[in-house]
């Protein structure tokens, strides 16, 4: 009896909520962005309960992943799909000289995916984590390279690495607006104020806005980086 009283009253929430979010995305109803799950993805936005919902929907689609990015301002010039050998190559990427609002060392070729990850980790994480652990903003974000043709930890066969498609960024350091460098060699265990607790916070929201984060804490082979990709499996380490 019980079990038949709650189907009841769920059947009408169903179609309540059903018949809301038809009006919400005929536009009958308007909502602010941060609270329409049909808006566009901002990724200046705070992150908030739909945040996943939108950046999943943009990631997965490559026309509102580059839209996303030209509205956060980020420099994506897009580079024609290529196969440079077997499991390599990339399709919809392009080449940006931002990790969101930071620069990077260098300029690099990332799919928008990962581009749109990276951007949401600088925004979100890494800015808020440097002022909040080093009382300064970070003006430099230095890697170790993007695009490769090779397996995982340059082995000499296996399984391709997220490299090889354009998926990844090894991420070795930040510079700070004062002029101080921190690395990952050097400060993952430091014992100055606040450099081992900021490098630990960015490995930890990353692991939100990548779906493979890999920090020295995982092997000797990531003692000077942190791996960073999408489109693969699923591991915070």
């Amino acid at each position: 009896m019980a079990a038949r009283i709650a189907r009841l009253l769920v059947l009408p929430l169903v179609l309540g909520l059903l018949f809301a979010a038809a009006l919400i995305a005929s536009g009958q109803i308007v909502l602010p962005p941060r609270f329409n799950p049909f808006a566009p993805f901002d990724l200046t936005e705070e992150p908030g309960f739909l945040t996943r919902l939108k950046f999943g929907r943009a990631r997965g689609d490559g026309d509102l992943c580059r839209a996303a990015l030209a509205r956060g301002g980020i420099v994506f010039e897009p580079v024609p799909d290529r196969t440079t050998g077997e499991g390599c190559g990339f399709t919809d990427a392009g080449r940006t000289p931002l990790a969101g609002a930071t620069r990077l060392s260098s300029p690099v070729i990332l799919t928008c995916r990962a581009a749109l990850s990276l951007a949401m980790l600088d925004r979100h994480a890494v800015g808020p984590a440097a002022r909040a652990h080093l009382g300064a903003p970070v003006t430099r974000v230095e890697h170790l390279g993007t695009y490769a043709c090779r397996n995982i930890n340059h082995a000499a066969s296996g399984r391709r690495s997220r490299h090889a498609t354009a998926d990844a960024i090894d991420i070795s350091g930040f510079v700070l607006a004062d002029g101080r460098r921190l690395t990952l060699t050097a400060d993952w265990s430091s014992a100055e104020a606040g450099r081992a607790a900021f490098l630990r916070a960015v490995r930890d929201a990353a692991c939100r806005w990548f779906d493979v984060t890999l920090s020295p804490d995982y092997n000797p082979l990531h003692y000077d980086h942190f791996h960073l990709d999408v489109g693969g499996g699923r591991a915070c380490r």
